[in-house]
């Protein structure tokens, strides 16, 4: 799905937003996306700056997209200099977990804070990271892959291909993938493993009892409190916030990424400032953080 919207100068409403649907014929996806930005235009006015946040891995230094692997053919794609010819205005481009990652300390639950993780799960595991009051993008823009950190050698193989990454054992799609192996193995349920099991439908089930399903989102949360700890000790946050529609669980999720935090990490001062919490911008979070990356605010002052 591509989104656009169009943000007056100090408003965090937009005048207007408009959706539509990516087509998986690769190039055709830019006039795609051209048209839409042009239908949130505003009339007879400039534009200051266009933020754009793209699935998968990108060079925001030169803007280029270098792979994303939901849109075929998007691969070394020189997107900043299509978009900024095409339609005359500044463009600057960003992975969509670290703009996101970038609207939730701009205006969201990372307000205040200096140093933060965000970490979105949903159906990858992805983040972005703030440290001294700036977007960290490393040596080529790449920094940020929360996912992609091994947390079980030899474990499931996750969708980059490697195994044992956080992303292939606490996504949405990998708590599914396990409670229904464990339905296969005849544990008992409310699930029934016919269906088309998602991450929300084994949260209900936790929630009226259900111990697969509670056991489900205890595996999930201690593999994320692991990987989370490391950071923690790595970075010296004072926020971790989790984003992404897996983070809905709300406590069914956080009270055993808590847990494993606070047995993990190397010292308590570590967690002495310390807020984990959710999200505040919901799916808002990546326009907003377009937003942001539009108007410079990638780095900030304290």
């Amino acid at each position: 799905m591509l989104r656009a919207a169009c943000f007056p100068p100090d408003s965090l409403t937009p005048t207007i937003m408009q959706k539509t649907s990516t087509q998986p014929a690769g190039w055709q996806t830019l006039p795609r996306l051209v048209e839409l930005v042009r239908s949130v235009w505003p009339d007879g006015h400039s534009v200051a700056g266009i933020g754009v946040a793209v699935p998968g891995p990108v060079d925001p230094f030169r803007g280029v997209v270098l792979r994303a692997p939901s849109i075929p053919g998007w691969e070394n794609l020189p997107l900043r200099e299509i978009l900024s010819e095409t339609l005359r205005a500044p463009v600057y481009i960003g992975n969509d977990a670290n703009v996101a990652a970038l609207g939730e300390w701009v205006y969201g639950a990372g307000q205040g804070h200096q140093d933060m993780i965000y970490m979105t799960i949903s159906t990858g595991i992805g983040g972005g990271l703030i440290v001294n009051g700036q977007l960290l993008l490393g040596a080529s823009g790449l920094a940020g892959e929360l996912g992609h950190v091994t947390v079980l050698p030899d474990g499931p193989l996750c969708s980059c291909g490697r195994r044992g990454h956080l992303e292939a054992l606490a996504s949405g799609p990998s708590i599914a993938s396990w409670v229904k192996e464990q339905l296969k193995n005849g544990v008992p349920s409310l699930l029934n493993q016919e269906t088309q099991l998602s991450a929300a439908q084994i949260a209900a089930a936790a929630t009226k009892g259900d111990e697969l399903a509670q056991a489900a989102f205890e595996r999930a949360g201690a593999y994320l409190g692991q990987a989370l700890a490391d950071y923690i000790n790595i970075f010296n946050p004072s926020a971790v916030i989790l984003g992404g529609g897996v983070s809905n669980s709300g406590e069914l999720l956080l009270a055993p990424i808590r847990k494993i935090i606070q047995r993990q990490v190397y010292s308590h001062h570590f967690l002495d400032k310390l807020k984990l919490t959710t999200a505040a911008l919901g799916d808002e979070a990546g326009l907003l953080g377009a937003l942001a990356l539009a108007q410079g605010l990638a780095e900030k002052s304290s």
